[in-house]
């Protein structure tokens, strides 16, 4: 019994008939007790009109016994079809109006007095507003017989009862296996999904049929889902440019060694120049990649040390003063007030600031400006990076972070990998910050880095 549904077909089925049976054994107690109730009711009140009327007649009690055991001894009236007919004008006991007990069922209690304590479960006789006595009926159990009218009744009870539990298994056995089957197709269709998955189909969706536990997993599946297509996309496409980038270097190497080898080309120093020039292109695309893997893995080793904001921004602009006056840019550092000190890898962060401002000094015309800022917020602490520049388009956007990613095609040209941004991005993030970007096209670029600050001891 491996299948879901045929579990949760038979949980619902036992379910519906144990409450069946359950209802059915109360139903038919409940019944019978109700009945019986009934019956001896009717039979008290049969009684009672029988002993007010005797003591009516007779003014008093006396001879009440020989009367009740002739009426013990006859045969039932006629039309009475009760097999404890005796029985019902046996089990109680008479007591007169002076406490003593005239008649009783029971052997050896004629005679004796009763408490008004034994007395308040009692009927009270009276007979034209004088009291006549009291009576304590006893009854037994009951047991009808089948030709009885009683007996007939209940046993249509309980054929009733019977026939009512079987229906309400069989809907509950029906409706169990409906639900089951419903419950389970999201299963089904996962599990079929995930085989195909397995076997490189990628991006398959379920359908998401409800908005219960289900419907959240089968939401979540076709998230995943996605998200593995398109990691695995993104995972080829850096896979090729990886491929790209590395054999660019190696061929400009690889053709110089040879024609160096052969003589065919002599070793000048703007030979040479151009063989180191490649060598740090190949480095630094090789180190680029081993830092966003140790970022990946979590093992991006950081020394972190409190400083403050506007020193980071200062000495950023100190390292890029000569690039800045060279390209006509003007490279300023707005000031700023008090703020809270930043808790991070210094060289590190400065790597993140190089590659942001070298970015920023690409994009932007002679004679513009590059502004860096430092804003405290509630949560710590705003790097502004802010140019003026032909800012980026919208479409590469959403794209910027994104590894190998080049919107412009001429950054394969300047020497740079491609990784710029996605190391800026998994620095800031190993710092526990965040990083975004705004840009307009024809006016600018922001980049903004967000810092907790050290909270005061």
């Amino acid at each position: 019994m491996r299948s879901i549904t045929t579990k949760l077909t038979l949980a619902f089925l036992l379910i519906g008939i144990t409450g069946a049976v359950l209802v059915a054994i109360i139903l038919r107690w409940r019944t019978q007790r109700a009945f019986d109730q009934f019956v001896i009711n009717r039979e008290q009140q049969v009684l009672i009109a029988n002993l007010l009327k005797y003591y009516e007649v007779k003014g008093n009690w006396q001879g009440i016994g020989t009367q009740l055991q002739v009426l013990q001894d006859a045969q039932p009236p006629p039309g009475e079809t009760n097999p404890n007919f005796r029985d019902s004008w046996s089990r109680f006991t008479i007591v007169g109006p002076d406490k003593i007990i005239i008649y009783s069922f029971l052997p050896g209690q004629i005679g004796q007095t009763m408490s008004n304590r034994e007395l308040k479960e009692a009927v009270l006789l009276e007979v034209n507003g004088e009291l006549a006595g009291w009576l304590l009926l006893a009854p037994g159990p009951r047991e009808w017989k089948a030709d009885t009218p009683e007996g007939l009744f209940l046993r249509t009870i309980t054929s009733a009862t019977l026939v009512s539990s079987l229906v309400a298994a069989g809907l509950a056995l029906i409706l169990g296996g409906l639900l089951a089957l419903t419950m389970t197709r999201t299963l089904r269709e996962m599990t079929e999904a995930t085989v195909e998955i397995a076997r490189g189909k990628l991006g398959l969706q379920v359908k998401v049929r409800s908005k219960d536990e289900l419907g959240e997993l089968a939401s979540s599946f076709n998230k995943m889902s996605l998200d593995l297509e398109h990691a695995t996309l993104a995972r080829r496409r850096m896979t090729a440019d990886i491929a790209h980038d590395l054999r660019s270097p190696l061929s400009v190497i690889s053709g110089y060694a040879e024609a160096l080898s052969d003589g065919k080309l002599p070793g000048t120093p703007e030979v040479y120049t151009i063989l180191n020039q490649e060598t740090k292109h190949l480095n630094t695309l090789v180190e680029d990649l081993r830092l966003l893997s140790l970022a990946d893995a979590g093992e991006l080793s950081l020394i972190l040390q409190p400083i403050s904001p506007q020193v980071i921004l200062e000495r950023v602009a100190a390292r890029h003063a000569v690039s800045a006056r060279q390209k006509d840019i003007a490279l300023r550092v707005e000031p700023a007030g008090k703020l809270p000190d930043i808790n991070v890898d210094v060289e590190r962060m400065l790597q993140v600031f190089d590659n942001l401002v070298v970015n920023a000094f690409r994009y932007t015309p002679a004679g513009g400006e590059v502004v860096l800022v430092a804003q405290a917020d509630r949560q710590g602490v705003r790097l502004i990076i802010r140019d003026n520049g032909s800012g980026i388009s919208t479409e590469d956007l959403p794209h910027i972070f994104d590894r190998f990613y080049r919107g412009d095609k001429s950054r394969v040209d300047n020497g740079e990998s491609g990784l710029g941004l996605a190391i800026a991005k998994s620095i800031v993030e190993a710092h526990g910050g965040t990083i975004t970007v705004e840009s307009t096209p024809s006016q600018g670029t922001v980049f903004t880095i967000h810092c907790p600050a050290i909270q005061p001891a």
